[in-house]
C-alpha cells in the first residue's frame, strides 16, 4: 500500500534524524516523512536525567543487541544497547556533551571528507549549542542562540566530584572549565545534554518544535524493510507496521539515519553492499559496494572501583530511604541527585608527555555500583566511585552484516577489538593513567580500600591481559558507512551521497570516518546540521 509521496524520506528519528526533520521541513516548501521503529520518549525514567539506567535494558526503547563474541576481549560478547525510541540514543544516553578534539575532524577531512575540517565543524557547533552555565562572576548566564542546551550541571553534582579534579592537579595534569571550549586538554566537570532538570534530547531540541509543522509526518512503530531502488535512483521505502506493509516514495531524496548498526543493515537488506554476502542471502544486487558494513569503530573503556572513606553518591542512592528522599527532592524541584547524569568529572588526557596531544579520555564517577544480568545497574550501599579509562582513537575495525533477508534479525556485530598493535599500546598506556590518578594523594586519602582485582600491582603484560578480561564498549559505535574518496574505501563521498545509488544518503555516525575522540552524540548531531545544509544546497541546484 503506497501511503503517500514525500519530497524527502528519514528513516530513524534519533540524534540525527530529529535534526534533518526540522531543517528539511523548516522552509515549508518540502513534504518529509520520518519513520522510526520505536514510539514515544514521553516516559518518566527518559526524562529523569539518572533514569538512563532503567532504559539500559528496556525493551521497549532498545533495540537490545548483542555483539559476537570477540577474540581480542578473550572471547567475551558484549550487550550494545541502541535507542528504539524517539530521539534514539539521545533518548536512553548518558547526556555528556564532548565535541570531539579538533585533530579528529582534520583527520575526516585527509581521508577524503572535504569540507569537514575543525575549523568548518566549529562554526556548525557554535550555530547548534545554546549553553547554560557560570559566568565569571558566579552568576548564572545563557549563551548562544542554537537549539541544543547543554548545561553546567556542577551545582549539583556530589561534593565528591571535586576530590577527582584536585586528584589531577596532585600529579600535574590540567583542569579546565570545559573540554568544549578553548581549554581542551585536562580534567572538568563535564557538560550534559540536560535542561531545567530534564534530558535535553535531539527529539526535545529539534523533533517537538517541528511536528507542529503541517509538511512533516512523522510514522513511529515502523520497522523499514528496505531502501526501494529503480534503476540506480533510491525512489522511496518500504515498512511495516504491524502486519501491514506500506510504501511511501520519495521525489527527491530517502535518507537513512538509523545508526552505524541499522544503517548499514538497511543498505544491504536493500541490495546495496559487499555482493557475496547479498548473494548468500538472496538478495538481489543494486549496487556492489565491499565498504558497507565495514569500517567499524568504538571505544573500549577499562574501569575500577573503590570503597571510600567519605560520602558519595551511595549515600543517597544504595539504600531505599535515600531514594525516597533524592525522588521526593527531584519531583518537588528538578534538583538533587536524579537530576545529574551519574557521569560528573572527565576529560582528556595524554597518555605521554611526548604525545602530540590527548589521547586518553578520563571518566571519574562519585559512585560504585554493579550491573546484573537483569540489566539494570544496581548501587553498592556502601560509599564508593570509579575510575575509568578509554583510549580516544582507536585503528581496529570490526564489521556489521546482516544475520539473513529477513529485517527483523538482529545484524551480526564483529568488534575486532585490540586487533593491532597500536590498540594493544594504548590499552597499557591509559592503564597507566589509571594507576597514576589512583595513587593521587587525594584519590589515596580519600580510599578506604581497593575493589579487586586491583590494578595498582599489575605489569604491562598484566594491565593488557586485564583489559582484555574486563573492558568494555562505551556505546560509540560508528565508521559503518563512512565518507571517503571512492566506492574501493568508502561508502559515502564527503556530502554523504552513497556512492553510485543517486537521490541516497546516511547521516549518522555511521558516516564518521574514524571515531572522534569522546562521547559521540554531539559530533552526530553536528554532522546532521551540517548534511541538511548539503541537501537542502543540492535541492536548490538541481532547479
Amino acid at each position: 500500500m503506497i501511503t503517500g509521496n514525500y519530497d524527502y524520506i528519514i528513516v530513524g528519528a534519533g540524534s540525527a534524524g530529529c535534526v534533518l526533520a526540522n531543517k528539511l521541513s523548516e522552509s515549508g516548501r518540502h513534504k518529509v516523512l520520518l519513520v522510526e521503529a520505536g514510539g514515544t520518549d514521553r516516559k518518566f525514567w527518559i526524562k529523569v536525567p539518572l533514569g538512563y539506567g532503567f532504559t539500559f535494558s528496556d525493551p521497549k526503547v532498545n533495540w537490545r543487541y548483542n555483539a559476537e563474541n570477540d577474540p581480542g576481549l578473550n572471547g567475551r560478547g558484549a550487550y550494545w544497547p541502541r535507542g528504539r525510541v524517539l530521539g534514539g540514543s539521545s533518548s536512553i544516553n548518558a547526556m555528556a556533551y564532548s565535541r570531539g578534539l579538533p585533530h579528529d575532524f582534520e583527520d575526516w577531512e585527509a581521508s577524503g571528507a572535504t569540507g569537514w575540517n575543525w575549523g568548518q565543524v566549529e562554526q556548525a557547533y557554535d550555530a547548534l549549542e545554546i549553553n547554560d552555565e557560570f559566568g565569571a562572576d558566579g552568576k548564572r548566564q545563557v549563551r548562544g542562540d542554537g537549539a541544543l542546551w547543554v548545561s553546567d550541571l556542577s551545582d549539583q553534582m556530589h561534593p565528591f566530584s571535586q576530590r577527582f579534579l584536585q586528584a589531577a592537579q596532585d600529579i600535574g595534569w590540567p583542569v579546565t572549565d570545559n573540554f568544549n571550549g578553548p581549554e581542551k586538554e585536562g580534567l572538568s566537570l563535564i557538560r550534559s545534554t540536560v535542561r531545567k532538570g530534564f534530558r535535553w534530547s535531539s527529539a526535545d531540541a529539534f523533533l517537538r518544535p517541528a511536528k507542529k509543522r503541517s509538511n512533516l509526518h512523522v510514522v513511529t512503530n515502523a520497522l523499514v524493510e528496505k531502501v526501494i531502488v529503480s534503476e540506480g535512483r533510491a525512489t522511496g521505502i518500504r515498512y511495516r507496521i504491524g502486519d501491514k506493509v506500506h510504501e511511501a516514495l520519495a521525489t527527491r531524496e530517502v535518507i537513512l539515519s538509523a545508526g552505524a548498526i541499522n544503517s548499514p543493515q538497511l543498505l544491504q537488506l536493500s541490495g546495496i553492499g559487499p555482493v557475496e554476502l547479498l548473494r548468500q542471502h538472496n538478495i538481489g544486487v543494486e549496487r556492489d559496494l565491499s565498504q558497507v558494513g565495514q569500517g567499524l569503530q568504538d571505544h573500549l573503556a577499562v574501569s575500577h572501583f573503590y570503597q571510600a572513606n567519605e560520602p558519595t553518591l551511595n549515600n543517597r542512592l544504595g539504600n531505599k530511604f535515600g531514594q525516597l528522599l533524592a525522588g521526593m527532592q527531584y519531583v518537588l524541584t528538578r534538583r538533587g541527585p536524579l537530576s545529574v547524569p551519574v557521569n560528573q568529572c572527565g576529560g582528556f588526557i595524554r597518555s605521554d608527555v611526548a604525545t602530540t596531544g590527548p589521547d586518553v579520555q578520563v571518566y571519574c564517577n562519585p559512585a560504585s555500583y554493579s550491573v546484573p544480568a537483569s540489566g539494570q545497574p544496581k548501587m553498592d550501599k556502601e560509599p564508593g566511585f570509579l575510575l575509568s579509562v578509554q583510549p580516544c582513537r582507536p585503528t581496529s575495525r570490526g564489521e556489521i552484516n546482516i544475520a539473513s533477508a529477513n529485517p527483523s534479525d538482529a545484524p551480526i556485530i564483529q568488534p575486532n577489538s585490540l586487533a593491532t598493535e597500536h590498540d594493544q599500546y594504548m590499552a597499557i598506556r591509559a592503564s597507566k593513567l589509571l594507576q597514576k590518578l589512583a595513587t593521587s594523594p587525594t584519590i589515596t586519602k580519600v580510599t578506604q580500600k581497593r575493589v579487586a582485582p586491583d590494578i595498582m600491582t599489575m605489569t604491562d603484560a598484566e594491565l593488557l591481559d586485564n583489559f582484555r578480561a574486563r573492558a568494555g564498549t562505551v556505546f560509540h559505535p560508528s565508521c559503518t558507512c563512512r565518507m571517503g574518496r571512492d566506492a574501493t574505501d568508502s561508502v559515502l563521498d564527503a556530502r554523504l551521497r552513497v556512492h553510485g545509488i543517486r537521490g541516497l544518503r546516511v547521516v549518522d555516525a555511521s558516516a564518521f570516518p574514524n571515531v572522534t575522540s569522546g562521547n559521540t552524540n554531539a559530533p552526530t548531531i553536528m554532522l546532521a546540521s551540517k548534511a541538511a545544509k548539503m541537501v537542502l544546497q543540492d535541492a536548490e541546484m538541481s532547479v
